[in-house]
């Protein structure tokens, strides 16, 4: 399993973040964002706290590299939406949300437009 590393600079120890927590988070973020169809607006209409983990890993892959990490989201979008902006919002929830909680910045956050609805 890779693990995901951050090191600390206290005397208490290093932290280490599994990549399915950065799925989850990239999950929730990118269900909070407006013009998705699919799989992301079932997960917004829905209690985050009755939804499991393979749920949330669902077209979300993140990849720990040397170099950093990337995230892959496959996404559906509502066909009146424009898609540059929508997914330029997505990278930027998932950039915000992971900075903030986790304190690491993703190398890539690569949005996959599989289908619009």
């Amino acid at each position: 399993m890779v693990k995901v590393s951050q090191p600390s600079h206290t005397h208490l120890g290093k932290v280490e973040i599994a990549p399915e927590v950065i799925t989850v988070i990239a999950s929730i973020a990118t269900a909070e964002v407006k013009g998705l169809q699919g799989h992301f607006k079932e997960l917004k209409q829905s209690n985050f706290e009755r939804v499991n983990t393979k749920q949330l890993s669902k077209d979300v892959k993140v990849y720990s590299k040397d170099d950093g990490i990337y995230i892959d989201v496959y996404c559906v979008l509502e066909h009146d939406v424009n898609i540059s902006k929508t997914s330029q919002a997505i990278q930027r929830s998932i950039f915000n949300s992971l900075t903030t909680m986790i304190a690491v910045e993703p190398s890539q956050i690569n949005i996959h437009i599989t289908h619009i609805a």
